[in-house]
Protein backbone atom coordinates (compact mmCIF):
# COMPACT_ATOMS: atom_id res chain seq x y z
CA UNK A 1 0.00 0.00 0.00
CA UNK A 2 1.31 3.32 -0.78
CA UNK A 3 1.00 6.14 1.51
CA UNK A 4 -0.50 9.44 0.60
CA UNK A 5 3.27 11.64 0.58
CA UNK A 6 4.11 9.10 -1.25
CA UNK A 7 1.58 8.98 -3.83
CA UNK A 8 1.82 12.61 -4.43
CA UNK A 9 5.80 12.47 -4.89
CA UNK A 10 5.15 9.54 -7.30
CA UNK A 11 2.47 11.81 -9.34
CA UNK A 12 5.30 14.77 -9.27
CA UNK A 13 7.90 12.09 -10.74
CA UNK A 14 5.48 11.21 -13.56
CA UNK A 15 4.16 14.67 -14.32
CA UNK A 16 8.20 15.63 -14.43
CA UNK A 17 8.70 12.66 -16.39
CA UNK A 18 6.40 13.59 -18.50
CA UNK A 19 7.48 17.10 -19.05
CA UNK A 20 11.13 16.47 -19.77
CA UNK A 21 10.26 15.76 -23.35
CA UNK A 22 8.14 18.94 -23.73
CA UNK A 23 10.80 21.40 -21.56
CA UNK A 24 13.69 19.67 -24.36
CA UNK A 25 11.73 20.76 -27.35
CA UNK A 26 11.30 24.16 -25.38
CA UNK A 27 15.17 24.59 -24.92
CA UNK A 28 15.79 22.74 -28.24
CA UNK A 29 13.42 25.40 -30.16
CA UNK A 30 15.17 28.29 -28.32
CA UNK A 31 18.21 27.28 -29.02
CA UNK A 32 17.53 27.23 -32.70
CA UNK A 33 15.53 30.94 -32.83
CA UNK A 34 18.68 32.30 -31.60
CA UNK A 35 20.50 30.66 -34.55
CA UNK A 36 18.00 31.76 -36.92
CA UNK A 37 18.41 34.50 -39.56
CA UNK A 38 16.74 37.88 -38.56
CA UNK A 39 12.98 37.48 -38.94
CA UNK A 40 12.46 39.35 -43.02
CA UNK A 41 9.50 40.27 -42.36
CA UNK A 42 9.84 43.78 -41.44
CA UNK A 43 12.39 44.07 -43.65
CA UNK A 44 10.56 43.15 -46.67
CA UNK A 45 8.04 45.26 -46.00
CA UNK A 46 10.12 48.16 -45.49
CA UNK A 47 12.36 47.01 -48.94
CA UNK A 48 8.52 47.08 -50.73
CA UNK A 49 8.20 50.77 -49.62
CA UNK A 50 11.55 51.92 -50.61
CA UNK A 51 11.60 50.11 -54.33
CA UNK A 52 10.17 53.25 -55.86
CA UNK A 53 12.99 55.48 -54.70
CA UNK A 54 15.81 52.55 -55.56
CA UNK A 55 14.13 52.58 -59.41
CA UNK A 56 13.93 56.21 -59.16
CA UNK A 57 17.76 56.50 -57.86
CA UNK A 58 18.99 53.97 -60.68
CA UNK A 59 17.45 55.66 -63.55
CA UNK A 60 18.86 59.10 -62.52
CA UNK A 61 22.42 57.63 -62.21
CA UNK A 62 21.94 55.48 -65.08
CA UNK A 63 20.79 58.85 -66.89
CA UNK A 64 23.94 60.90 -65.81
CA UNK A 65 26.97 58.35 -65.53
CA UNK A 66 30.35 59.24 -65.13
CA UNK A 67 34.04 57.29 -65.52
CA UNK A 68 36.17 56.56 -63.21
CA UNK A 69 37.66 59.18 -61.14
CA UNK A 70 35.31 61.94 -62.63
CA UNK A 71 32.28 60.20 -60.60
CA UNK A 72 31.21 64.08 -59.01
CA UNK A 73 27.84 64.77 -59.37
CA UNK A 74 27.19 60.89 -58.72
CA UNK A 75 29.44 61.36 -55.07
CA UNK A 76 27.56 64.72 -54.13
CA UNK A 77 23.89 63.03 -55.00
CA UNK A 78 24.96 60.65 -52.75
CA UNK A 79 26.25 62.55 -49.99
CA UNK A 80 23.27 64.88 -50.15
CA UNK A 81 21.22 61.94 -49.15
CA UNK A 82 23.11 60.17 -46.85
CA UNK A 83 23.36 63.90 -44.74
CA UNK A 84 19.48 63.89 -45.12
CA UNK A 85 19.20 60.69 -43.24
CA UNK A 86 21.47 62.09 -40.50
CA UNK A 87 24.42 60.02 -41.12
CA UNK A 88 27.73 61.26 -40.76
CA UNK A 89 29.59 61.63 -44.03
CA UNK A 90 32.51 62.09 -45.65
CA UNK A 91 33.66 62.35 -48.70
CA UNK A 92 36.64 63.14 -51.48
CA UNK A 93 37.77 59.56 -50.36
CA UNK A 94 39.97 58.26 -53.00
CA UNK A 95 39.40 61.14 -55.24
CA UNK A 96 35.52 61.19 -55.17
CA UNK A 97 34.46 58.10 -53.18
CA UNK A 98 31.77 58.62 -50.20
CA UNK A 99 31.32 57.43 -47.26
CA UNK A 100 28.90 57.49 -44.30
CA UNK A 101 28.35 56.24 -40.34
CA UNK A 102 25.66 54.55 -38.97
CA UNK A 103 26.13 54.43 -35.30
CA UNK A 104 23.36 52.49 -33.44
CA UNK A 105 24.84 54.24 -30.43
CA UNK A 106 25.27 50.51 -28.65
CA UNK A 107 28.28 48.33 -28.46
CA UNK A 108 28.71 45.78 -31.50
CA UNK A 109 30.59 44.78 -34.74
CA UNK A 110 31.62 47.25 -37.29
CA UNK A 111 29.61 45.96 -40.53
CA UNK A 112 30.53 47.79 -44.19
CA UNK A 113 28.53 47.71 -47.19
CA UNK A 114 29.91 48.67 -50.36
CA UNK A 115 28.60 49.61 -53.70
CA UNK A 116 30.88 51.00 -57.20
CA UNK A 117 29.80 54.19 -58.44
CA UNK A 118 31.62 54.19 -62.01
CA UNK A 119 30.65 54.46 -65.61
CA UNK A 120 32.42 52.66 -68.36
CA UNK A 121 33.61 54.42 -71.97
CA UNK A 122 30.93 52.33 -73.72
CA UNK A 123 28.07 54.43 -76.55
CA UNK A 124 24.51 52.88 -75.03
CA UNK A 125 22.38 51.50 -77.95
CA UNK A 126 19.27 50.58 -75.56
CA UNK A 127 16.10 52.43 -75.57
CA UNK A 128 15.02 53.34 -72.85
CA UNK A 129 13.71 56.68 -71.42
CA UNK A 130 16.13 57.53 -69.62
CA UNK A 131 19.06 56.15 -71.65
CA UNK A 132 22.44 57.78 -71.33
CA UNK A 133 22.99 60.34 -74.02
CA UNK A 134 26.41 61.79 -72.01
CA UNK A 135 29.67 62.09 -73.68
CA UNK A 136 33.50 62.16 -72.36
CA UNK A 137 36.88 61.95 -72.90
CA UNK A 138 38.84 58.75 -72.09
CA UNK A 139 42.14 58.48 -72.46
CA UNK A 140 42.37 61.01 -75.22
CA UNK A 141 39.44 59.66 -76.62
CA UNK A 142 35.89 60.69 -77.30
CA UNK A 143 33.65 58.41 -76.17
CA UNK A 144 29.97 58.13 -74.95
CA UNK A 145 29.75 56.86 -71.01
CA UNK A 146 27.01 54.64 -69.67
CA UNK A 147 26.59 52.19 -66.55
CA UNK A 148 27.40 49.17 -68.85
CA UNK A 149 27.88 46.90 -66.02
CA UNK A 150 25.33 47.77 -63.43
CA UNK A 151 26.99 50.07 -60.98
CA UNK A 152 23.86 51.98 -61.15
CA UNK A 153 21.99 49.48 -59.58
CA UNK A 154 24.92 49.05 -56.97
CA UNK A 155 24.79 52.76 -55.88
CA UNK A 156 20.83 52.68 -55.86
CA UNK A 157 20.65 49.18 -53.72
CA UNK A 158 22.74 50.32 -50.96
CA UNK A 159 21.08 54.02 -50.78
CA UNK A 160 17.69 51.57 -50.29
CA UNK A 161 19.46 49.00 -47.40
CA UNK A 162 20.94 52.90 -45.62
CA UNK A 163 17.34 54.24 -45.48
CA UNK A 164 15.63 50.55 -44.34
CA UNK A 165 18.41 50.64 -41.58
CA UNK A 166 18.22 53.75 -40.29
CA UNK A 167 14.98 53.56 -39.89
CA UNK A 168 16.10 50.22 -37.74
CA UNK A 169 18.75 52.16 -35.86
CA UNK A 170 16.96 50.64 -32.65
CA UNK A 171 17.55 47.26 -33.73
CA UNK A 172 21.02 47.76 -34.65
CA UNK A 173 23.89 46.78 -32.38
CA UNK A 174 27.34 48.70 -33.60
CA UNK A 175 28.09 50.63 -36.02
CA UNK A 176 27.08 50.75 -40.21
CA UNK A 177 29.60 52.26 -42.60
CA UNK A 178 28.40 52.23 -46.47
CA UNK A 179 31.52 52.94 -48.88
CA UNK A 180 31.03 54.25 -52.07
CA UNK A 181 33.66 53.59 -53.84
CA UNK A 182 35.00 55.16 -57.48
CA UNK A 183 36.96 53.79 -60.26
CA UNK A 184 36.04 49.79 -59.57
CA UNK A 185 36.83 49.51 -63.52
CA UNK A 186 40.28 51.59 -62.91
CA UNK A 187 41.70 54.45 -62.74
CA UNK A 188 42.59 56.35 -66.30
CA UNK A 189 46.01 56.26 -67.54
CA UNK A 190 48.54 58.14 -65.40
CA UNK A 191 46.26 57.97 -62.20
CA UNK A 192 45.17 55.65 -58.87
CA UNK A 193 42.12 54.73 -57.70
CA UNK A 194 39.36 52.86 -56.40
CA UNK A 195 39.28 50.41 -53.65
CA UNK A 196 42.90 49.68 -53.19
CA UNK A 197 43.29 53.97 -52.98
CA UNK A 198 40.48 54.05 -50.70
CA UNK A 199 42.18 51.12 -48.11
CA UNK A 200 45.73 53.05 -48.24
CA UNK A 201 43.35 56.14 -47.02
CA UNK A 202 41.84 54.31 -44.26
CA UNK A 203 38.41 53.56 -45.11
CA UNK A 204 38.55 50.04 -42.97
CA UNK A 205 39.61 52.35 -39.61
CA UNK A 206 38.24 54.67 -37.89
CA UNK A 207 35.93 53.20 -36.78
CA UNK A 208 37.80 49.43 -37.63
CA UNK A 209 35.81 47.72 -39.71
CA UNK A 210 34.96 44.01 -38.95
CA UNK A 211 33.61 42.40 -41.58
CA UNK A 212 31.97 43.73 -45.20
CA UNK A 213 29.46 42.94 -48.13
CA UNK A 214 29.28 43.77 -51.36
CA UNK A 215 27.16 42.80 -53.94
CA UNK A 216 26.89 42.49 -58.12
CA UNK A 217 23.79 42.72 -60.36
CA UNK A 218 23.83 39.92 -63.31
CA UNK A 219 22.46 40.31 -66.54
CA UNK A 220 22.74 36.37 -67.27
CA UNK A 221 21.17 35.28 -63.87
CA UNK A 222 17.25 35.51 -62.69
CA UNK A 223 16.13 38.03 -61.06
CA UNK A 224 15.13 36.92 -57.65
CA UNK A 225 18.08 34.85 -57.07
CA UNK A 226 21.53 34.86 -55.57
CA UNK A 227 24.37 33.43 -56.11
CA UNK A 228 27.50 32.59 -53.80
CA UNK A 229 30.61 30.61 -53.48
CA UNK A 230 33.11 30.13 -50.51
CA UNK A 231 36.66 30.23 -51.42
CA UNK A 232 37.41 32.32 -55.04
CA UNK A 233 34.65 33.60 -56.56
CA UNK A 234 36.14 36.06 -59.07
CA UNK A 235 39.55 35.88 -60.52
CA UNK A 236 42.96 37.66 -59.38
CA UNK A 237 43.97 40.07 -62.61
CA UNK A 238 47.47 41.07 -63.41
CA UNK A 239 48.07 42.95 -66.60
CA UNK A 240 51.68 42.21 -67.86
CA UNK A 241 54.26 43.20 -70.52
CA UNK A 242 57.08 41.87 -72.50
CA UNK A 243 59.59 43.76 -74.20
CA UNK A 244 61.45 41.58 -77.16
CA UNK A 245 64.71 43.33 -78.26
CA UNK A 246 66.52 42.15 -81.28
CA UNK A 247 68.85 43.42 -84.12
CA UNK A 248 67.17 45.22 -87.05
CA UNK A 249 67.93 44.85 -90.57
CA UNK A 250 66.33 44.86 -94.09
CA UNK A 251 63.25 42.26 -94.29
CA UNK A 252 65.38 40.49 -97.45
CA UNK A 253 68.12 39.85 -95.41
CA UNK A 254 66.85 38.18 -92.25
CA UNK A 255 69.65 36.23 -91.69
CA UNK A 256 71.40 40.22 -90.65
CA UNK A 257 68.68 40.29 -87.86
CA UNK A 258 67.94 38.84 -84.22
CA UNK A 259 63.97 38.94 -85.60
CA UNK A 260 61.98 39.72 -82.31
CA UNK A 261 58.35 39.31 -84.57
CA UNK A 262 59.60 35.54 -85.09
CA UNK A 263 60.46 35.67 -81.36
CA UNK A 264 57.70 37.08 -80.11
CA UNK A 265 55.83 34.66 -82.08
CA UNK A 266 57.71 32.14 -80.24
CA UNK A 267 57.07 33.32 -76.72
CA UNK A 268 53.05 33.53 -77.27
CA UNK A 269 53.01 29.80 -78.02
CA UNK A 270 55.01 28.73 -75.01
CA UNK A 271 52.67 30.84 -72.78
CA UNK A 272 50.12 28.78 -74.13
CA UNK A 273 51.37 26.29 -72.79
CA UNK A 274 51.97 27.50 -68.62
CA UNK A 275 47.87 26.91 -68.28
CA UNK A 276 47.69 24.10 -70.49
CA UNK A 277 50.56 22.00 -69.10
CA UNK A 278 51.62 23.35 -65.95
CA UNK A 279 48.14 24.42 -64.39
CA UNK A 280 45.77 21.70 -62.62
CA UNK A 281 42.58 22.87 -63.91
CA UNK A 282 40.27 20.48 -61.95
CA UNK A 283 39.53 22.91 -59.01
CA UNK A 284 41.06 26.18 -60.31
CA UNK A 285 40.82 27.88 -63.49
CA UNK A 286 43.27 30.30 -64.96
CA UNK A 287 43.72 32.49 -68.40
CA UNK A 288 47.13 33.81 -69.67
CA UNK A 289 46.00 35.90 -72.64
CA UNK A 290 48.11 38.17 -75.14
CA UNK A 291 45.48 41.16 -75.95
CA UNK A 292 48.21 43.57 -77.70
CA UNK A 293 51.14 43.23 -80.57
CA UNK A 294 53.26 45.94 -81.42
CA UNK A 295 56.48 46.26 -83.50
CA UNK A 296 57.64 47.06 -86.96
CA UNK A 297 56.82 50.40 -88.70
CA UNK A 298 56.68 48.80 -92.84
CA UNK A 299 56.87 45.15 -94.77
CA UNK A 300 60.68 45.09 -95.10
CA UNK A 301 62.05 46.15 -91.93
CA UNK A 302 62.62 43.78 -89.17
CA UNK A 303 62.60 45.95 -86.36
CA UNK A 304 64.48 46.46 -83.28
CA UNK A 305 62.13 45.50 -80.86
CA UNK A 306 58.40 44.22 -80.16
CA UNK A 307 55.78 45.08 -77.28
CA UNK A 308 53.10 42.20 -75.54
CA UNK A 309 50.96 43.23 -73.51
CA UNK A 310 48.27 40.77 -72.31
CA UNK A 311 46.42 39.30 -68.92
CA UNK A 312 47.02 36.78 -66.08
CA UNK A 313 43.57 35.67 -64.46
CA UNK A 314 44.28 33.13 -61.41
CA UNK A 315 42.15 31.91 -58.85
CA UNK A 316 44.34 30.33 -56.54
CA UNK A 317 47.23 31.98 -54.61
CA UNK A 318 49.96 29.83 -55.09
CA UNK A 319 48.85 28.92 -59.06
CA UNK A 320 49.07 32.92 -59.14
CA UNK A 321 52.43 32.77 -58.10
CA UNK A 322 53.52 30.23 -60.45
CA UNK A 323 51.95 31.66 -63.33
CA UNK A 324 53.89 34.51 -62.48
CA UNK A 325 57.33 33.24 -62.38
CA UNK A 326 56.46 30.80 -65.55
CA UNK A 327 55.59 33.63 -67.65
CA UNK A 328 58.62 35.53 -66.52
CA UNK A 329 61.15 32.20 -67.36
CA UNK A 330 59.33 31.25 -70.65
CA UNK A 331 59.47 34.58 -72.45
CA UNK A 332 63.29 35.26 -71.25
CA UNK A 333 63.98 31.96 -71.78
CA UNK A 334 62.25 31.72 -75.11
CA UNK A 335 64.69 35.02 -75.88
CA UNK A 336 67.44 33.79 -75.00
CA UNK A 337 67.31 30.89 -77.39
CA UNK A 338 66.74 32.72 -80.22
CA UNK A 339 69.62 35.38 -79.39
CA UNK A 340 67.20 38.04 -78.07
CA UNK A 341 66.12 39.81 -75.32
CA UNK A 342 62.89 39.48 -73.45
CA UNK A 343 62.08 42.20 -70.37
CA UNK A 344 58.73 41.63 -68.39
CA UNK A 345 56.98 43.96 -66.42
CA UNK A 346 54.77 41.40 -64.44
CA UNK A 347 52.32 43.48 -62.95
CA UNK A 348 52.13 45.67 -65.56
CA UNK A 349 49.90 48.99 -64.07
CA UNK A 350 47.47 47.47 -61.88
CA UNK A 351 46.90 44.04 -59.89
CA UNK A 352 43.88 43.02 -58.33
CA UNK A 353 43.81 39.95 -56.03
CA UNK A 354 41.20 37.35 -55.91
CA UNK A 355 38.07 38.33 -54.78
CA UNK A 356 37.81 35.29 -52.25
CA UNK A 357 34.85 34.86 -50.16
CA UNK A 358 36.21 33.92 -46.14
CA UNK A 359 34.83 30.42 -46.10
CA UNK A 360 34.00 30.65 -42.15
CA UNK A 361 31.57 33.81 -42.90
CA UNK A 362 30.06 32.22 -45.94
CA UNK A 363 29.43 29.12 -43.84
CA UNK A 364 27.57 31.66 -41.34
CA UNK A 365 25.93 33.66 -43.56
CA UNK A 366 24.18 30.88 -45.48
CA UNK A 367 21.30 30.52 -43.86
CA UNK A 368 20.53 34.61 -44.23
CA UNK A 369 20.76 34.15 -47.94
CA UNK A 370 17.95 31.00 -48.01
CA UNK A 371 15.68 32.95 -45.34
CA UNK A 372 15.92 36.29 -47.61
CA UNK A 373 15.71 34.96 -51.24
CA UNK A 374 14.03 31.72 -50.75
CA UNK A 375 16.13 27.91 -50.39
CA UNK A 376 15.49 27.30 -53.87
CA UNK A 377 16.70 31.02 -55.32
CA UNK A 378 19.65 30.83 -53.42
CA UNK A 379 22.47 28.97 -55.94
CA UNK A 380 26.34 28.05 -55.40
CA UNK A 381 27.61 29.66 -58.73
CA UNK A 382 31.08 28.62 -60.24
CA UNK A 383 33.71 31.01 -60.57
CA UNK A 384 34.35 33.64 -62.91
CA UNK A 385 37.70 34.37 -64.87
CA UNK A 386 36.44 38.45 -64.54
CA UNK A 387 37.99 40.29 -61.46
CA UNK A 388 36.83 42.90 -58.95
CA UNK A 389 38.98 45.40 -56.60
CA UNK A 390 36.60 44.79 -53.78
CA UNK A 391 39.12 41.95 -53.01
CA UNK A 392 41.40 44.75 -51.78
CA UNK A 393 39.26 44.97 -48.72
CA UNK A 394 38.44 41.11 -48.60
CA UNK A 395 42.30 40.84 -48.16
CA UNK A 396 42.11 43.08 -45.04
CA UNK A 397 39.12 42.12 -43.40
CA UNK A 398 36.68 39.05 -43.75
CA UNK A 399 34.01 39.85 -46.61
CA UNK A 400 31.71 38.17 -48.89
CA UNK A 401 30.38 39.08 -52.93
CA UNK A 402 27.52 37.95 -54.23
CA UNK A 403 25.43 37.83 -57.47
CA UNK A 404 22.01 39.09 -57.94
CA UNK A 405 20.07 37.88 -60.27
CA UNK A 406 19.15 40.76 -62.88
CA UNK A 407 18.13 39.24 -65.51
CA UNK A 408 13.92 39.08 -66.75
CA UNK A 409 12.07 35.83 -66.21
CA UNK A 410 10.87 36.63 -69.74
CA UNK A 411 14.41 36.53 -71.36
CA UNK A 412 16.38 33.59 -71.54
CA UNK A 413 19.87 33.83 -70.31
CA UNK A 414 21.59 32.99 -74.01
CA UNK A 415 19.65 36.04 -74.87
CA UNK A 416 20.53 38.52 -71.69
CA UNK A 417 23.27 41.06 -73.22
CA UNK A 418 26.77 40.67 -71.53
CA UNK A 419 27.94 43.22 -69.06
CA UNK A 420 30.63 45.77 -70.83
CA UNK A 421 28.52 45.75 -74.13
CA UNK A 422 26.37 48.44 -75.53
CA UNK A 423 23.00 46.27 -75.11
CA UNK A 424 23.88 46.03 -71.58
CA UNK A 425 20.06 46.06 -69.49
CA UNK A 426 18.39 44.13 -66.46
CA UNK A 427 15.34 44.27 -65.04
CA UNK A 428 14.62 46.50 -62.28
CA UNK A 429 12.56 44.31 -60.42
CA UNK A 430 15.90 42.25 -59.47
CA UNK A 431 17.26 45.32 -57.18
CA UNK A 432 14.60 44.89 -53.77
CA UNK A 433 16.23 41.46 -53.06
CA UNK A 434 19.92 43.52 -53.38
CA UNK A 435 18.14 45.93 -50.91
CA UNK A 436 17.36 42.73 -48.58
CA UNK A 437 20.25 40.92 -48.64
CA UNK A 438 22.34 44.13 -47.65
CA UNK A 439 20.06 44.70 -45.07
CA UNK A 440 19.48 41.11 -43.10
CA UNK A 441 23.17 40.67 -44.01
CA UNK A 442 23.96 43.66 -41.51
CA UNK A 443 21.55 42.51 -39.07
CA UNK A 444 22.22 38.96 -38.74
CA UNK A 445 25.71 39.88 -38.17
CA UNK A 446 25.37 42.06 -35.70
CA UNK A 447 22.87 40.20 -33.64
CA UNK A 448 25.37 37.32 -33.35
CA UNK A 449 28.65 39.43 -32.84
CA UNK A 450 27.77 41.92 -30.20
Amino acid sequence: MIKPHQSKQKKYKLAAKALAPLLLLASTCQYLQAKEPTNNTLVETLATQVEADVIKWRRHFHQYPELSNREFETAKTIATYLKSLGLEVKTGIAKTGVVAILDSGKPGPVVALRADIDGLPVTETVNLPFASTVKSTYNGQNVGVMHACGHDTHIAMLMGAAKILTSMKDKLHGKVKFIFQPAEEGAPEGETGGAEVMVKEGVLSAPNVDVIFGLHISSNKEVGTVHYRSGGIMAAVDPFKIVVKGKQSHGAYPWNSVDPIVTSAQIIMGLQTIVSREVELIDSAAVVTIGMIHGGTRSNIIPNEVELVGTIRTLNPEIRKHIHQSVHNKATSIAKSMNAQAVVTLPLDYSYPITFNNKKLMAEMLPVLQATAGVTNTHVTNPVTGAEDFSFFQEKVPGLYLFVGGRAKSTSASKAPDHHTPEFQIDESGMKLGVKLLTNLTLDYMRNHH
